[in-house]
């Protein structure tokens, strides 16, 4: 099945930070940039296997209450029951160690005390509900005016991807030294409640986050981004931030990822952010190793 074409071309208005000036995107974007957004409609035609419904997990999903009490119910009943074969089999009511019957009531009143003990943990302990946040902040798109535009149509790529496939919903890209991108939710700047924080990257580097994901070179996931006294080194990502996926692209950069879930990002989406990372700083690796060199002139 093919995806169709779309039918009207993409005009992105990009804003730039600090002394970097505004500037509009091509008309036109490659044709690569434009086929992730027709790829959506393939979801619509699809007609090939689903996947098989589990019937069991949806029930107790839907009855959390009754299952945890039921080891109660059962508990209870098995604890009668002992008791009631125990007065009407003739044997005396006090234990006796020699009786084979007296072995297994003792055995059986065991299993129906644990029964209702294991309802009783299960009705006072319960699992936190993890709700979606919606991030506190304003929406805003910055690109450094010195990308060309295949840099630019990956770097659209990577965020289209992030945010449709994952709990992603603020981007940030620093490489080279220099800010790359800033797309999604952002912190509003006191300023101005419409104008969105910049991100400093002198400042960013200079942090501890930055600094240790580059020593080790390895993506580090702040599941619950308010446990972490980093999380003031991030002052872009709005408030309620609630998960941040730390990426580093080669040794020369990082991608931050936000998220409004905690715990939102599952082990198979930290893998794949990674080998998105990996293919960022391909492009952008390609990017400054052809930047033209800055001419340098003595002052008399």
């Amino acid at each position: 099945m093919e995806a169709g074409r779309l039918q009207s071309p993409i005009s992105i208005i990009v804003l730039l930070p600090f002394n970097t000036k505004q500037r509009s995107l091509p008309h036109r974007l490659p044709s690569f940039a434009r086929s992730i957004r027709a790829s959506s409609n393939l979801q619509r035609g699809y007609r090939g296997p689903k996947p098989r419904r589990e019937w069991v997990a949806d029930w107790v999903s839907r009855n959390d209450d009754v299952v945890r009490t039921f080891p109660i119910y059962v508990g209870g009943i098995s604890l009668l029951a002992v008791l009631f074969n125990r007065s009407l089999s003739g044997i005396a009511l006090v234990s006796d160690a020699g009786s084979s019957q007296s072995r297994a009531d003792l055995l059986t009143l065991g299993l129906a005390v644990t029964n209702i003990l294991t309802g009783l943990v299960w009705l006072s302990i319960r699992p936190k509900t993890i709700l979606v946040v919606n991030p506190e902040g304003v929406e805003c798109q910055r690109i450094n005016s010195h990308l060309p535009d295949f840099v630019v149509s990956e770097l659209l790529w990577a965020w289209e991807s992030l945010s449709v496939a994952t709990i992603c919903r603020s981007l940030v890209i620093v490489y080279d030294g220099e800010f790359i991108f800033q797309i999604g939710f952002a912190a509003a700047s006191p300023a101005s409640d419409k104008e969105a924080v910049p991100v400093d990257a002198n400042n960013l580097m200079q942090g501890s986050l930055y600094q240790s994901v580059l020593k080790s070179g390895s993506q580090s996931y702040l599941a619950n981004l308010s446990l972490y006294p980093g999380k003031s080194q991030l002052p872009f990502l709005p408030s309620n931030t609630q998960a941040v996926i730390l990426q580093p692209l080669g040794d020369e950069g990082i991608a931050i990822i936000g998220g409004d879930t905690i715990r939102g990002f599952t082990t198979s989406l930290q893998a794949w952010i990674s080998l998105i990372g990996e293919k960022l700083d391909a492009t952008l690796t390609k990017f400054v190793n052809n930047k033209p060199p800055v001419a340098v002139h003595d002052r008399v």
